[in-house]
């Protein structure tokens, strides 16, 4: 019973941690339905509930967010080079910090966004884990705080 209890905690820290098949996403046609259903279940008017004490809280939860949720696709700085591989491929999200980045002036499109994912490969997080507020506090630091600070030259 005692070399068991290890082996089983390795087994379960491995495949919550760093197992390819924890990290896989769901693919093909339910891939696509889950997209849908999140793409149904966001809701704008949810983060007209959120306050912050001050903009710096909500970049400080966004930065703990986006460390452990974002930055394995998008890297440490957003720049899209965090070598996530999916299926096999290894994900080139677009750079947060690039001039052209399409939400970088759309707060309301990059959390829905956040929200339902992509059938390409990013998840569904309003789906899977993050609540409004995490999605709120997780777009205010890629915007008011990556790509303030941060270029993609950096």
């Amino acid at each position: 019973m005692r070399r068991t209890v290890p082996s089983v905690v390795a087994f379960l820290w491995l495949t919550a941690c760093g197992g390819e098949s924890a990290q896989k996403a769901p693919q093909g046609p339910t891939r696509a339905d889950s997209v849908a259903i999140a793409t149904q279940q966001f809701d704008m008017a949810a983060f007209d509930t959120i306050h912050w004490k001050t903009p710096q809280e909500a970049i400080d939860r966004g930065n703990t967010v986006f460390r452990i949720s974002c930055s394995k696709c998008h890297g440490n700085s957003g720049q899209g080079n965090g070598g996530f591989v999916y299926q096999g491929d290894t994900l080139r999200p677009p750079s947060f910090l690039a001039e052209d980045w399409r939400y970088a002036n759309d707060p309301e499109g990059l959390r829905r966004k956040i929200f339902t994912g992509n059938e390409a490969g990013m998840p569904y997080w309003g789906l899977v884990g993050l609540r409004y507020r995490d999605i709120d506090a997780v777009a205010t630091f890629i915007t008011e705080f990556l790509r303030k600070n941060y270029t993609d030259g950096s």
